[in-house]
């Protein structure tokens, strides 16, 4: 017969497993390429990083929180959360298509004025985001379960909050990284360049499960 393990021991699993989680490169890389090439400040990328790893994280919770509710079975929501990755996957490659496009368009139009672009292309990266789970974290939090609700709340905080963090500072330091290579010929094609990038991103998370 085996036994939940201690909170202690559920607490450091659930922070190891966010840290690494984190280190995939569509949770940090898509973010720094989009902010070169549009010229954000440090403050927009942190923003914009936050409240799309905000639904990124948040949909699991909800997921997980409802399963737990409804009496789900572990496998059938890890079913959905894999679903749910090959359609961010999926996303996540048309959107970095679609921007190289939008990239080519706009160089070859001379076209300098992006304002109204700006609203888009953050609601395509959020729905991008929105749809990619957290798929480590559900089975932490019925785990958890077996402890209470109590430590089904902390599992996810604590999951959420390193998750966050390491999106906004991996984000930061790719962004602060960048400033200080000059590439006068490959800033000519910054937006195709993003876009190629984001969806080699995509493409890398969803065929090699990175």
């Amino acid at each position: 017969m085996t036994t939940a393990p201690s909170l202690s021991v559920l607490l450091v699993s659930t922070f190891t497993i966010a840290v690494v989680h984190a280190l995939a490169p569509d949770h940090w890389l898509p973010f720094v390429s989009l902010a070169k090439a549009r010229g954000w400040s440090k403050t927009r990328l942190a923003w914009i990083t936050f409240l799309c790893g905000l639904g990124h994280v948040g949909s699991s919770i909800a997921i997980g929180s409802v399963g737990l509710l409804l009496g789900f079975k572990l496998t059938s929501l890890s079913n959905m959360e894999s679903g749910r990755a090959e359609v961010a996957g999926l996303l996540l490659i048309g959107f970095g298509l679609a921007y190289s496009v939008w990239g080519l368009k706009r160089m070859r139009d001379h076209h300098h004025h992006v304002d109204a672009d700006r609203a888009t292309t953050f609601w395509a990266l959020f729905v991008v985001f929105l749809l990619g789970p957290c798929e480590p974290l559900i089975p932490l939090m019925f785990v958890g379960a077996a402890q209470g609700w109590s430590a089904v709340l902390l599992t996810s905080a604590l999951f959420a909050v390193v998750t966050l963090f390491m999106m906004v500072g991996q984000t930061l330091l790719g962004f602060i990284g960048l400033s200080f290579i000059r590439f006068k010929k490959v800033e000519h094609f910054g937006h195709i360049a993003a876009g190629l990038i984001i969806a080699l991103t995509g493409g890398m998370v969803m065929f090699l499960g990175i």
